[in-house]
């Protein structure tokens, strides 16, 4: 098919948790990395603060992609590999340096929808393989009659409504970006003269209580970003602590993730405000979840005091929009077990044409 822009690209826009984001089989995108990130970029309209010649929502929670492609088993089940891509808006840049948890919980669902993975009555596993980090995940998608209920009563904090909930179980999500659950072998650093958790279970994670950056933490994102001096001091500790965590120069990154953590307010373990790096999250990534979550485990983190503590292995962690709940289970400094709910909902199911190059 084709029209005003050329030829179209088969792609399904999703929500996925509190994200959104285009999810394409790997075998419609180009081979080459180059061709295929000029090719997203034009399909998303980046660069450009609206994103107004794509569908790009102008925010980097609504400017992802999914790639997909399906991994034959060899005596197991089969399994589908997840290369997430975060596409800047106002910049002409593809990142594949992190992990989407959120996107991640649409995979399941797409890859059923699109024939790669055959769907049970009742519920259908899905292994998934994480591109970005190489570690893995299992989807637990509510297949009733064989087909994908996004109809339940599963609500998470961030979306409207409910849907059918999808349970995320990661494996060896643990130091899957820096090697090591702690990157440092420390459970508190210093930089720039602030008391930082550098944890890494499934993302690379800088952890801060918001007193010591002069702010209560409870203010809205709006106002957060409207610092300049709040967003000049997380960059320099970011800049230093991904040198520190492994991650080398991490200016043109979008990791580490910059975590300011205070007492919880609405009931919950620990509250959170995140920035993605330079913009603060409206909510907090499903990954970013699961490593505040061990900070706030750890006895001696720079969370220690501030935490409100769960009873068993759910931890609530509150975010601008409400909550996210995942549970983690530790034994020393090892995590046996790491897990999370969330929900997904296909919007679009068609062609996309990309703005045609100039």
């Amino acid at each position: 098919m084709t029209g005003a822009s050329g030829a179209g690209v088969r792609c399904m826009l999703m929500r996925g948790g509190t994200s959104k984001g285009a999810y394409f089989l790997a075998e419609d995108l180009p081979a080459d990395r180059a061709e295929r990130d000029d090719l997203l970029l034009r399909i998303m309209g980046s660069p450009d603060a609206r994103q107004i010649d794509g569908i790009g929502g102008a925010h980097p929670l609504t400017s992802k992609v999914a790639v997909v492609r399906p991994v034959p088993g060899h005596g197991e089940p089969d399994a589908v590999e997840y290369l997430f891509l975060q596409v800047s808006v106002d910049e002409a840049l593809v990142s594949d340096r992190q992990n989407c948890g959120n996107l991640l919980a649409g995979v399941g669902p797409f890859a059923i929808e699109r024939g790669l993975i055959p769907a049970d009555d009742g519920e259908t596993l899905v292994p998934i393989r994480m591109v970005n980090t190489g570690g893995g995940a299992v989807a637990h998608v509510p297949t009733p009659g064989g087909v994908v209920d996004y109809d339940g009563g599963t609500r998470i904090d961030g979306v409207p409504g409910t849907a059918g909930g999808i349970v995320l179980d990661f494996e060896d999500a643990a130091g899957s970006s820096c090697g090591s659950l702690l990157p440092t072998g420390r459970v508190v650093d210093e930089i720039d003269g602030i008391a930082v958790t550098l944890v890494d279970n499934g993302m690379p994670t800088v952890v801060l209580r918001a007193s010591d950056m002069g702010v209560r933490g409870d203010e809205t994102p709006t106002e957060l970003e409207a610092d300049d001096a709040l967003r000049a001091a997380l960059e320099r500790i970011r800049i230093d602590a991904g040198e520190q965590m492994g991650l080398g120069d991490v200016r043109d990154a979008t990791v580490p993730k910059m975590t300011m953590v205070s007492a919880p307010t609405g009931g919950g373990t620990l509250s959170t405000r995140t920035f993605i790096p330079h913009r603060c999250h409206t909510s907090i990534g499903v990954l970013g979840a699961a490593s505040v979550g061990v900070a706030a485990l750890l006895p001696g983190s720079v969370a220690d005091g501030l935490v409100v503590a769960p009873d068993g292995a759910r931890l609530s962690i509150e975010h601008p929009t409400g909550a996210l709940e995942v549970e983690i289970e530790l034994d020393g400094l090892k995590v046996r077990r790491t897990a999370i709910v969330r929900t997904a909902r296909p919007i679009m199911d068609g062609i996309v044409y990309p703005r045609p190059r100039r």
